[in-house]
């Protein structure tokens, strides 16, 4: 906190718009952390309040629109990079996409302050094909939200922070510790969790396998499901024939209408 208050003190408003707007764009920073030291940075006369409010508007609406245009045109794919940190990139995927399916608009608005959904929440918009004019109208909303919020936190107890961090270089040797530690303790998970991911056995068909099955029977007769997300699926493009689409979204729902003690083939991009 106190380095970027410093970082602020030198730069100024150049430093707030860089941080923020890759914050926005997917990379990995502290953007909550960064908007309170920029309030208390505006308490202490550092910056202007109403610069830096515009500043900080500015650069995150820039970077989550280019996260929209960027899942408007690419589908999904951005998703999975954005995912890959996650434990489970394809739940990651498909619970931010069943919360934006459901909810969309508040999804969007109240995004930023959801943990793991606010990066998704543009490129999910843009995936889904909202409206570039209402997707702007609805996260200007979420970012003067957001800004206030913890730039309004920053502001109101710059007084306090700086108590804070004068404690907090008291332990800055055990801090750093502790850091490190959880570094350690987390790549051990994370090498745990692929350990047993790559035991898992997901039974697969080749393609040419099941063209044999469909030509032996009836395509109707073979259950097979077209299970692609939004941001693969057209609904004018080609399908495999006598497939049924199934809502990933709504798998659950779909789940009665399975053919039972049969085998059932599923499809994804």
């Amino acid at each position: 906190m106190d380095g970027f208050l410093a970082l602020l003190s030198t730069y100024g408003y150049a430093v707030l718009v860089l941080v923020l707007f890759l914050g926005a764009s997917g990379v990995p920073l502290p953007v909550a952390v960064s908007l309170i030291a920029a309030g208390a940075a505006s308490a202490r006369h550092i910056l202007q309040p109403g610069l830096a409010f515009t500043f900080a508007l500015s650069a995150l609406l820039l970077g989550d629109t280019a996260l929209y245009l960027l899942g408007r045109s690419t589908g999904w794919w951005l998703l999975g990079i954005l995912c890959r940190l996650a434990t489970n990139p394809e739940a990651c995927i498909l619970h931010s996409a069943q919360a934006f399916y459901r909810r969309g608009r508040i999804t969007l608005v109240l995004a930023k302050f959801l943990p793991g959904v606010g990066v998704l929440a543009p490129p999910l918009a843009g995936s889904m094909k909202m409206g570039l004019r209402q997707f702007l109208s609805l996260d200007l909303l979420a970012v003067s939200l957001y800004i206030t919020a913890y730039g309004g936190v920053g502001y109101l107890s710059a007084d306090l922070l700086a108590a804070a961090m004068r404690r907090l270089h008291a332990l800055e040797l055990g801090l750093k510790g502790l850091l490190i530690l959880g570094v350690i303790a987390y790549l051990l998970y994370r090498a745990r969790l692929f350990w047993k991911q790559s035991r898992l056995s997901v039974p697969r068909v080749e393609v040419q396998e099941l063209a044999r099955i469909i030509e032996a029977a009836k395509p109707r007769q073979v259950p097979i499901r077209d299970v692609r997300s939004h941001g693969y699926y057209d609904p004018g493009a080609v399908r495999i024939k006598g497939s049924r689409r199934v809502e990933p979204n709504n798998l659950l729902a779909s789940l009665q209408d399975l053919p039972r003690g049969q085998v059932i083939y599923l499809y994804c991009t």
